[in-house]
């Protein structure tokens, strides 16, 4: 295999965990040490269409687009698990030798254009098992090492670890450290002090001990918008306002009114319009001292908001949505939503490289690697 030590795989123990976050961070610290750094997402299955009609993995247009990347999209996104995949591939359209040659032929090209790469994979490590390509299997054919992305914890993730590990083991593929994140500030030190301890009987090292941050966990109404498939009815200009509390409001306007917070995101039926009007009213209290955009809300309910209502929602400049589902289901889906790192959302996206880098050994990294 070509450029065995120029590139490592990132992989996880489950969905959720913080490969994306974790992968801007370790691009941004690499691009500190080497001139040109690589991504790669081998296997894609949240995709997007770009202007010119080529369809690539979502994560790889935000890696080439924050990080002004000089690789073609399409090579940095060769597969695509789009609908239909998996039955196309059992059926025997799409053969297994030819997808490995396109993985191949786009992660030679990577090589020899950048001094080092980070590969992303998909989910956790047995995501893709089905079509033979999971990502031990797709580190195990590039012949690289990979590192492995655990919930900040000990007992539960040390046995993700140990399931993960496992399977990497049956291909080959050395784990070469293990990365920690989401770990609550307060158990930080005793997490890494156990866990170490643990990792030890593998002789796998912690390369880092991300702390939990609220702010990344917190969606925008952008993020919202696509989770329900609408379109802003008012406040466009907001739409990446972060909300840092979520309030489903069925109470009466004068308890509602001792209620309203800075940055909060009011859920109520449509059909409030007293809930909306005292939101307004709130807003304009507020004048030009405050951030303009302090309070967001996401209408439901079968009747749609009125057009007078949009209309003074508008010259508020309120950050709204409406979608015809029951108040309750729309709580029900925001509390399962985990919203995915956007370029645009440049805050986040920052906030995210910050956090990382400040708690990666860059240093054992490039040794555990080989990079160095």
């Amino acid at each position: 295999m070509v450029g065995k030590k120029k590139a490592f795989f990132v992989s996880s123990t489950g969905q959720h965990v913080g490969k994306t976050t974790m992968c801007l961070g370790l691009v941004a610290g690499l691009r500190k040490i080497f001139h040109k750094v690589g991504f790669l997402k081998p296997i894609g299955q949240e995709h997007t269409q770009l202007d010119n009609g080529i369809t690539v993995d979502k994560d790889v247009v935000l890696f080439k687009d924050y990080f002004s990347l000089e690789d073609p999209y399409e090579i940095m996104s060769p597969i695509l698990f789009a609908k239909g995949f998996t039955r196309d591939y059992l059926d025997g359209k799409i053969q297994n030798h030819h997808l490995r040659e396109c993985l191949q032929v786009c992660y030679d090209e990577l090589i020899e254009h950048n001094d080092c790469i980070v590969i992303e994979g998909t989910g956790h490590v047995g995501v893709g098992t089905i079509a033979e390509l999971n990502n031990a299997q797709v580190a195990a054919h590039l012949g690289i090492d990979m590192i492995m992305i655990a919930s900040g914890g000990l007992g539960s993730s040390f046995d993700a670890l140990a399931i993960n590990k496992a399977m990497c083991d049956q291909h080959g593929v050395l784990v070469a450290g293990v990365i920690l994140n989401k770990v609550l500030p307060s158990k930080q030190e005793m997490v890494m002090n156990y866990m170490a301890k643990a990792l030890a009987r593998w002789n796998i090292p912690i390369l880092g001990c991300i702390p939990y941050d609220a702010f990344l966990t917190n969606a925008t109404l952008a993020d919202y918008a696509t989770l329900f498939g609408a379109s802003l009815i008012s406040g466009e200009e907001h739409r990446l306002t972060h909300f840092t509390h979520i309030r489903l409001v069925a109470t009466s306007v004068k308890v509602y009114k001792t209620l309203i917070r800075p940055y909060q995101l009011i859920i109520t039926p449509a059909s409030r319009e007293d809930i909306i009007l005292a939101t307004i009213s709130h807003q304009k209290h507020l004048g030009s001292q405050q951030a303009h955009n302090t309070s967001g809300m996401i209408l439901t309910g079968m009747l749609p908001p009125s057009p007078a209502i949009i209309e003074k929602l508008k010259k508020a400049s309120i950050p709204a949505l409406y979608s015809p589902v029951h108040t309750f289901h729309a709580m029900k889906m925001i509390s399962s939503y985990t919203a995915k790192l956007k370029t645009e959302d440049t805050a986040r996206v920052q906030e995210a490289i910050d956090l990382v880098q400040a708690h990666i050994d860059f240093p054992k990294l490039l040794t555990v690697t080989g990079l160095r």
